[in-house]
C-alpha cells in the first residue's frame, strides 16, 4: 500500500509557516493548543522505583496522572517539596530523585489522588 501524505500548504509568503493539520498560520494554530490542553495520563495514577538508565541511581516515577501540563508540572513541585528532593517533570511523568515511594503516595493521597504501587 502507497503512504499518501496529507500535502497541501506548508508556507505562504503572507503569514509564513503554515500548520499542516488545520491549514491554519502556526501563530493561530488551535490543534497544536488542543493537543497541549489534553491531559496526558490514563487517570491511574502509577507510583515506581526505577534505576535503569541512571548510572545506578535511584529515582521514584510518578506515570498516569490525568492533568494538563502546567497542573502536573505544579504537582511535581509540590512532591519534590514534600521529599525535600529534586527531580522533573517530563513527557507526562514526574521523576523524584531517590527512593520516595511512600512519601510521595502520601502526598497524593493527601491531594485527593487514588495511587498505585507499580514495581516491586
Amino acid at each position: 500500500m502507497k503512504n499518501i501524505s496529507k500535502g497541501g500548504l506548508v508556507y505562504s509568503t503572507e503569514t509564513g509557516r503554515m500548520c499542516p493539520d488545520c491549514r491554519q498560520p502556526l501563530a493561530s494554530c488551535a490543534c497544536k493548543a488542543a493537543a497541549k490542553a489534553a491531559p496526558v495520563g490514563d487517570g491511574v495514577v502509577r507510583v515506581s522505583r526505577q534505576t535503569k538508565g541512571r548510572g545506578g541511581k535511584c529515582v521514584t516515577v510518578v506515570k498516569g496522572l490525568a492533568v494538563d501540563g502546567d497542573a502536573l508540572a505544579a504537582l511535581g513541585k509540590q512532591l519534590r517539596t514534600a521529599c525535600g528532593s529534586g527531580g522533573t517533570v517530563k513527557d507526562g511523568v514526574i521523576e523524584v530523585q531517590g527512593d520516595h515511594c511512600d512519601a510521595v503516595m502520601a502526598a497524593l493521597l493527601k491531594l485527593g489522588h487514588q495511587p498505585k504501587r507499580a514495581g516491586a
